[in-house]
């Protein structure tokens, strides 16, 4: 059977040539970029990474743990969340939560393509009831995509933090964390900022969204159980596959549900398929001066300043 000619196929039809054509336009690093992390196909996450990483994590047993980072999307719907991803221009993703009034919107600075590498500099912006939400220094994501076997490889990510030590708005924010109160001639440590040694309310609000993550993993995983109200379920120890009893989306040591001087719980599930769930974090007995924090299937983390769950989840505030 003889080929017929492109040029004369385009002479034929050109809507078939224009069809031809499009099919063999390679993929951008950008586009590989997101396809890693906001691909609606399962196994996306793991086609970027190196050929060198893969085979480490599927050596040491990890690689069933990276399945949470192949479905974000999932992930962000199931928390309500509408994400809208952009090939080209400045915007890379934007993401919009109706319940909350929240936006992210992550932007590309700069993309600087050398042959067979490029590298994207990321920035993120919060909005808050449409209104850009000012954050105490500015952070910078590099990623370094690099071609492997024509398919482009997350090969580096670069973090970049900027501190306007001179800028007006920056100081007072600064200033008023570090102010001290006096009440009855001593000395008394403000609320938000009183640390407990056992770690930082920034590592406990790390650990929530982490939980948080795993829940959303896991009832789009599980979807006839739906949301766990067990965190063992969520633990990440073993090496066998995951299962609904556990799904190794967390470690071990956040499952056992204590964690940098704070007991987190899960509660308010109900029956199968559990369609909401309540998360808190108290802290331990004999901690002092620590709020509790809380939230539920909408992702929203909020606190209260008595230490008590149950007002945390009534009508606790939300944190910016």
């Amino acid at each position: 059977m003889r080929r017929v000619p492109v040029f004369l196929l385009c002479a034929i039809s050109p809507a078939l040539c224009v069809s031809t054509q499009q099919a063999t336009v390679p993929q951008t690093a950008r586009q590989a970029l997101i396809e890693m992390f906001f691909g609606k196909a399962s196994g996306t996450f793991l086609k970027h990474l190196p050929t060198a990483t893969r085979d480490a994590l599927l050596k040491s047993g990890a690689m069933a743990n990276m399945q949470q980072y192949s479905l974000m999307v999932n992930q962000f719907q199931a928390q309500g969340q509408t994400v809208q991803t952009f090939d080209t221009g400045s915007v890379l993703l934007s993401g919009d939560n109706p319940k909350t009034g929240d936006k992210i919107e992550i932007t590309v600075e700069n993309d600087a393509l050398r042959g067979d590498q490029d590298d994207l500099e990321l920035s993120f912006q919060l909005y808050k009831n449409g209104q850009r939400q000012a954050a105490p220094f500015n952070t910078q994501f590099t990623f370094s995509m690099k071609q492997e076997d024509q398919v482009w490889k997350l090969n580096e990510i670069s973090v970049t933090i900027h501190l306007p030590l001179a800028d007006p708005e920056f100081l007072k924010a600064i200033t008023e964390k570090m102010k001290p109160q006096m009440a009855g001639g001593a000395f008394t440590a403000r609320p938000e900022t009183s640390v407990s040694p056992a770690g930082s309310d920034a590592m406990v609000l790390a650990a929530m969204r982490q939980i948080l993550t795993a829940e959303a993993t896991y009832a789009t995983t599980y979807p006839t159980v739906g949301f766990t109200c067990t965190l063992s379920n969520l633990d990440g120890f073993g090496g066998g596959e995951p299962n609904e009893h556990q799904a190794m989306l967390i470690n071990s040591g956040l499952a056992s549900g204590k964690r940098y001087g704070f007991v987190f719980t899960l509660s308010g599930c109900g029956s199968s398929p559990a369609s909401s769930f309540h998360l808190t974090a108290k802290s331990n007995a004999g901690t002092f001066g620590r709020q509790t924090f809380c939230s539920d299937q909408s992702a929203v983390i909020r606190t209260s300043q008595d230490g008590n769950p149950a007002t945390c989840l009534a009508s606790g505030t939300p944190i910016q």
